[in-house]
């Protein structure tokens, strides 16, 4: 490498880590974050060493006891000025997001959004934290309970949210009490470091918060130092498993989200147009980056299939693929040179396997951003089982059709597939649709609706190998994870009269 180039790394803002309330610059390691949409790298990020993140643990091990006695509605209205600060800074965001991402301009929004809508939900704390209470349980005896944190608990997160998911995790865990370290996704970095300080200009006190930047010795150290108490973790299945058996392995509650084959039943009765409208956007927006992605689609008839497919083909003809700063884009790139590889590695092997390549999405080239990791819409039709584009979660802009005979083959069909993240069915049969719902086995379901991810106030998390744990994200079983149930019973004697001792196990008669 040249004097020049040398310089010009030197040169290139870097993305340090945020501990105890102040940004923290690692002359470490480094790595590259690219555009993805022109195939430059635009800043470094820093990857912290088991030091740094042990300097992270402990500013949150240290501001855990002041936080957890601060008083909820206080926590409560950190996160509504929280929630202020988001939504003014929401372009800056926003454009970070797309930036490092390549997410378009209106995708990212809606990320934004729902993140926030996590935020919304963690300001009413004072009610669901208030714990329950029983008068006279026993003669003079009460009984209550109480939800208590946990201490000092850490997030995971991918580069497909870098926004959301983190935002699914952080928000809850502190206004329970806990104090947090984050560790996202070291592909795209600089929204959850603006997200950071925000937070802590919100009010949030030095330590309950940080953010430390890393790869897999970063992940280590959370898993294994014992003042981490709980470990939430949104990616792949593989790493997904190992967090959750590393993280239990050391006496820590972990709920690893891993990855998803989502499959859509499209019926011979659908409203067809609608249910192509509908395949597109939850197939290929975000460039198929998204865990609850459809990937596949059940056609349930031969008519049903042919009709299918024309007008898959006909819509990708008409989708826009460019940059994500021009809002008028349908989508963006993949978020870097290797998995524009992987995922155009797949599409050679659909071809390879025999599945009928309908729209080839390989060799497009963005005018003025031919350097750009971009792959166009691809479909395949009659892929079979068999196929590993069937088998795996390629996390691309490649769509599968499989052609079955009835809905009870299509059910099977996700039935027995690895992965149970979402799914949807596509009818104007609502015994159909009602059968599906009850009876499918899969953790989150759609009737019409191809993206059934779940609202704030509600819980996000799939079946089978699509989660490890038995508590999903956000919602009301964020308060389960993030907090401990003590229960406790007492009573008042009267002064001055003697009872004697009572050998039988007490009851409440």
């Amino acid at each position: 490498m040249n004097i020049e180039a040398i310089a010009g790394i030197e040169a290139m803002e870097t993305v340090g880590h945020f501990i105890n309330g102040a940004n923290v610059a690692d002359h470490g390691r480094r790595q590259d974050v690219f555009n993805p949409a022109t195939g430059k790298a635009i800043r470094q990020v820093a990857l912290a060493s088991k030091e740094i993140v042990e300097e992270a643990i402990a500013a949150a091990a240290k501001a855990f006891p002041a936080w957890r006695n601060t008083p909820v509605a206080k926590r409560a209205r950190v996160m509504f000025r929280f929630k202020q600060l988001l939504e003014q800074n929401a372009d800056h965001i926003v454009a970070l997001l797309t930036e490092e991402h390549g997410k378009v301009l209106h995708d990212a929004q809606g990320e934004f959004a729902r993140g926030v809508e996590i935020v919304e939900y963690a300001c009413g704390a004072p009610q669901f934290l208030k714990g329950e209470h029983s008068k006279n349980v026993g003669p003079a005896i009460d009984s209550w309970s109480e939800f208590q944190p946990l201490g000092v608990v850490a997030g995971i997160t991918p580069f497909n949210f870098p926004a959301m998911v983190p935002m699914w995790m952080y928000p809850m865990a502190i206004v329970c009490g806990n104090t947090f370290v984050l560790k996202p996704s070291e592909r795209d970095p600089s929204a959850p470091m603006l997200v950071a300080e925000l937070l802590h200009e919100a009010g949030l006190p030095e330590g309950v918060f940080n953010l430390v930047n890393g790869d897999k010795v970063a992940v280590d150290t959370l898993l294994t130092d014992p003042r981490v108490q709980a470990v939430s973790f949104v990616g792949s299945t593989a790493i997904a498993e190992y967090v959750y058996q590393t993280g239990s392995a050391h006496g820590k509650r972990v709920q690893a989200l891993g990855g998803a084959k989502n499959h859509a039943i499209v019926m011979p009765d659908a409203d067809m147009d609608n249910a192509v409208s509908a395949l597109m956007g939850a197939a290929y927006g975000s460039c198929g980056e998204r865990c609850m992605a459809i990937s596949v689609v059940v056609a349930v008839g031969e008519e049903t299939g042919d009709v299918l497919v024309g007008k898959l083909k006909a819509e990708l003809k008409q989708l826009k693929v460019g940059p994500g700063t021009d809002n008028n884009n349908d989508m963006g790139p993949l978020i870097t040179r290797q998995h524009f590889e992987k995922v155009q590695g797949y599409v050679d092997l659909g071809e390879r396997e025999g599945a009928e390549l309908v729209t080839d999405g390989r060799g497009l080239c963005v005018s003025g951003f031919e350097d750009g990791f971009f792959l166009g819409g691809t479909l395949f039709d009659r892929v079979t089982p068999e196929m590993k584009i069937y088998q795996d979660e390629i996390f691309g802009p490649v769509l599968c059709v499989v052609r079955v005979d009835t809905m009870r083959e299509a059910m099977d069909l996700i039935d027995q597939h690895e992965y149970g993240n979402g799914t949807c069915i596509f009818t104007r049969d609502g015994e159909a649709a009602r059968y599906f719902s009850d009876n499918i086995k899969v953790g989150m379901i759609g009737v019409n609706v191809p993206l059934p991810v779940p609202v704030a106030y509600h819980s996000f998390g799939g079946w089978k190998r699509s989660l490890f744990g038995d508590l999903c994200a956000y919602g009301p079983d964020a308060v389960r994870f993030y907090t401990r149930r003590k229960t406790i019973t007492q009573r008042w004697p009267s002064s001055g009269v003697r009872e004697g001792a009572q050998f039988s196990f007490p009851a409440s008669h």
